[in-house]
């Protein structure tokens, strides 16, 4: 661990930040028929963000900004999920929002300061940090969904958000605000040792706890904070959903291992954030995958599916050791690939005038393209937990984690609700091989959505096969962040 005053580790936020006011500025000059610069920029922004974060990556965490952000393995590592999985969501979404007049300059200005939100809440190693990379992002997301103002669903869905969002935000910064009260720093460092060595009154730090918990499942939606995400899902443009659904769990995930692991990481408090973990857990596999299988509409399927994702990655969290956290991290990683080909499958299918968000809009996809088809199912048996898929191994070494952590009956509780999940996963294979198609209009995807969707399912097969590299990088990182 070393403390250095030059502005190094966070050189790709600054570049995104100089970038983003570039763009604003550039996209004021140009009409509609020249916004695809500002689409290009947008990508290369991130591909530039992506290769000073690989450059100044260092193995011992290294921090700035008199302690409150800290650049270490972890941290680069979601990092460059987020830009992979924001371009993949730009390219996807690009004919969708061309069709309904959203491609345009604050859809792109909004996305990359969600990104910037993200970088913060990744890399944030103090309470006040943590805190401006959460609001950034909230309040571009609550702005995005809002963005396509003709859209009566969109605006009710962004209502509902930004009120659910602000109570969520308040018992959060309450919570912080009786840990500073009871340890005096707002730095996560300084607070993990106040607690380690028996500073602070633990009763108001269990307080905190119950209060910052609260916020944390509401960001990660986990039941019984996860009322907003069937309808925000359903209600948003599905391009947003897709971005929601995607790069912002993996800061969600940052955030619960600053604030959980490495801030209130004592024995006394491990135990008590350990067991509202487990009842969040239970609760999402168990709401998430029953009520999915009374849904019609995929974005209100995929919501629920959602909730009970978030039901693993607590799993591998509440475990307390750095194989449940490297589980979990490799779990939200394969979790943010599965989503955005997911989403990207609806965008796939959708056309002016026309929303592909009905289970029935994929029947006899089969017989209409074979290779979209295949790349569906691929993601449908990950998602479901089926080999030779990576979603089969993800909920396997979260399960392991469990297990080793002497929660054997949890382990067993999960398992039985991921089979019940299969159900309606397996539902859409069924239809797109089985039943015979409900619109037999062509498919036409841009090259470039082609490209990346084709590589999107094979990396799901790829990894389900080798996983071994990449979880080997979840476990060095997460070891090399909690040294």
């Amino acid at each position: 661990m070393q403390y250095i005053t030059p502005l190094a580790p966070a050189y790709a936020e600054i570049f995104l930040l100089c970038m983003l006011c570039a763009i604003l500025l550039l996209d004021c000059f140009l009409d509609d028929e020249q916004r695809g610069i500002t689409y290009v920029l947008t990508l290369l922004t991130l591909g530039g963000c992506a290769i000073i974060t690989w450059v100044t990556t260092t193995t011992d965490p290294v921090f700035t900004f008199s302690g409150m952000f800290v650049s270490d393995l972890m941290s680069s590592m979601l990092k460059l999920g987020i830009y992979g999985s924001t371009a993949m969501a730009m390219v996807y979404s690009q004919s969708y929002i061309r069709a309904r007049d959203m491609f345009r300059g604050e859809f792109f200005v909004l996305t990359l300061f969600a990104v910037l939100g993200m970088m913060i809440m990744v890399s944030a190693s103090h309470l006040l940090t943590l805190y401006l990379g959460l609001e950034l992002l909230s309040l571009s997301l609550y702005a995005m969904i809002a963005l396509h103002r003709d859209d009566a669903a969109g605006t009710e869905a962004a209502m509902k958000y930004f009120v659910l969002g602000a109570l969520a935000s308040g018992m959060l910064l309450y919570g912080m605000s009786m840990l500073y009260g009871a340890t005096g720093s707002l730095d996560l460092a300084r607070i993990a040792d106040v607690i380690e060595e028996g500073g602070g009154d633990r009763t108001v730090l269990v307080f905190a706890l119950v209060f910052i918990v609260a916020g944390l499942g509401f960001k990660l939606s986990a039941v019984p904070f996860h009322m907003w995400v069937p309808d925000v899902y359903h209600g948003a443009p599905t391009a947003v959903t897709l971005f929601i659904g995607s790069a912002p769990k993996l800061a969600a995930f940052a955030f619960v291992m600053r604030l959980l692991v490495m801030g209130l990481g004592a024995d006394y408090l491990v135990e008590q954030w350990q067991w509202m973990l487990v009842i969040m857990a239970v609760l999402s596999l168990a709401i998430g995958n029953i009520t999915a299988i009374a849904q019609t509409n995929l974005k209100r399927m995929l919501a629920y599916s959602t909730i009970s994702h978030m039901g693993f990655l607590l799993l591998g969290v509440l475990s307390g050791s750095r194989d449940g956290y490297s589980s979990a991290m490799f779990y939200v990683i394969v979790y943010v690939l599965m989503s955005v080909g997911t989403f990207g499958m609806i965008l796939l299918l959708s056309r002016a005038g026309f929303e592909a968000d009905k289970l029935d809009d994929f029947k006899g996809l089969n017989a209409r393209s074979p290779w979209y088809a295949f790349m569906m199912l691929l993601l449908m048996f990950s998602m479901a937990g089926v080999p030779p898929a990576v979603g089969f191994y993800a909920k396997l070494s979260v399960l392991w984690a469990v297990v080793d952590a002497g929660f054997v009956w949890l382990a067993v509780v999960a398992v039985l609700f991921s089979l019940i999940g299969a159900f309606y996963y397996l539902r859409i294979v069924k239809l797109m091989y089985f039943d015979e198609p409900v619109d037999a209009s062509p498919i036409a995807p841009t090259a470039s959505m082609r490209w990346v969707l084709s590589l999107n399912g094979m990396a799901i097969l790829v990894f389900g096969i080798v996983p071994g590299g990449l979880m080997a990088l979840c476990e060095y990182s997460i070891a090399l962040s909690l040294h």
